[in-house]
C-alpha cells in the first residue's frame, strides 16, 4: 500500500454481502438500517468497495459483523472477507469480528485469523452482539488481540441496526455506553481501542475515556461531520487531534458526502491531514514511526 499516493485511510467500511450474496445480518435488521440512514439499497461486495475506494484514491478497513448468537444468522466467514481484501491489498485492510460468545474457541480463531490470513484488527458491535464489552468472558478474546499487536474498533452509542422495528429488533443500547469499554481499557492497557462513532447519548463519557486512556481512539463514522457536537469537534481539533480518524460506514454514510461536510468544520489546517489519514496509518502500522506501539 501506497501511503504517499493516498488522501486518506477511512477505518469503518462494512462487508454487507458475501460472494454468494449472504447478508452479513437478518434483512430486516439490514433494511432497518438502511432506512435510518436514508441510504440507497445496494450491498456492494468486497470488489466493489475496492474500486469505489480506489477511484478516490483513498484505503478501507472493511469488516462484516459476527452476531450469530444474538441473531442467529449465520455471519459472512472472515476468511473470506480477509481474501478478497488481500487481492485488493492497495486500498483494503481487513478487519475481522469474532462473536465474544464463542469464548476460548473465538480466541483461537482470532490468533488463526491474524497470523494465517493478515487481518489487522477486529470489529465489534456489543448492542448487536448482546454483550457487555466489560463482560469477563469476553477476556480471553481481549487477550489475543493484545498479544498480537492489533486494534478492537467498538461501536458506541446509538445503532441504526433495528431502528423502528418493534422492539428495536430486541438490540440494547445499553451494551454501546463508552463507559463499558473504560473498564476494558483499564484492564487491557496495551490493547489499541476505538470507540466507533460520535457516541450518542454518551458523547462526553466517549471523549473523557479517550482523554484519559493513552490507548483509546475515536472513530467519526456513521454520522454526517455537519451533525457532529461542537465538544466532538473541539476535541478533534485539539486534545485528541492525534487520536481521531475518519471513518465513513460506507456504505451507509458514503465518503464523498462525509468529506464534503467535513471541509466545513473549523479545523485548523494541519489538523485534517492527521484525522483523514496519518492517524489510521500509526493506529494500524502502516508507518515505521508508531511511538504507541508497546
Amino acid at each position: 500500500m501506497d501511503l504517499d499516493a493516498l488522501t486518506a485511510i477511512d477505518v469503518h467500511t462494512h462487508a454487507e454481502v458475501s460472494r454468494t450474496g449472504h447478508p452479513s445480518l437478518p434483512p430486516a435488521l439490514l433494511e432497518a438500517s438502511t432506512r435510518h440512514f436514508k441510504a440507497h439499497g445496494h450491498r456492494p461486495t468486497v470488489p466493489e468497495i475496492a474500486a469505489h475506494y480506489r477511484e478516490r484514491r483513498m484505503a478501507a478497513v472493511v469488516f462484516t459483523v459476527d452476531a450469530e448468537h444474538a441473531t442467529g444468522h449465520p455471519r459472512i466467514p472472515n476468511e473470506e472477507v480477509a481474501e478478497s481484501c488481500a487481492e485488493h491489498d492497495d486500498v483494503l485492510i481487513p478487519f475481522a469480528s469474532v462473536d465474544p460468545w464463542k469464548g476460548r474457541a473465538g480466541a483461537r480463531e482470532a490468533r488463526r485469523l491474524v497470523t494465517g490470513h493478515g487481518v489487522r484488527g477486529f470489529k465489534f458491535h456489543p448492542s448487536l452482539q448482546g454483550f457487555s464489552p466489560d463482560d469477563r468472558m469476553a477476556y480471553p478474546l481481549y487477550e489475543v488481540i493484545e498479544e498480537l499487536g492489533v486494534p478492537a474498533l467498538f461501536h458506541s452509542g446509538q445503532t441504526g441496526i433495528g431502528a423502528g422495528v418493534p422492539g428495536g429488533g430486541g438490540i440494547r443500547l445499553r451494551h454501546s455506553d463508552p463507559m463499558l469499554v473504560d473498564a476494558v481499557a483499564a484492564d487491557f492497557p496495551d490493547l489499541r481501542i476505538v470507540l466507533a462513532h460520535p457516541s450518542f447519548p454518551w458523547q462526553d463519557e466517549a471523549l473523557a475515556v479517550a482523554t484519559h486512556k493513552p490507548n483509546v481512539h475515536i472513530d467519526l463514522s456513521g454520522w454526517s461531520p455537519k451533525y457532529f457536537p461542537p465538544q466532538l469537534v473541539r476535541y478533534a481539533g485539539s486534545l485528541l487531534q492525534d487520536k481521531v480518524l475518519f471513518g465513513s460506514d460506507y456504505p451507509l454514510i458514503t465518503p464523498d458526502r462525509w468529506l464534503a461536510d467535513f471541509a466545513a468544520l473549523d479545523l485548523e489546517p494541519e489538523v485534517r491531514p492527521k484525522i483523514l489519514k496519518h492517524n489510521a496509518a500509526r493506529l494500524l502500522g502502516l508507518t515505521a514511526d508508531d511511538p504507541e506501539r508497546p
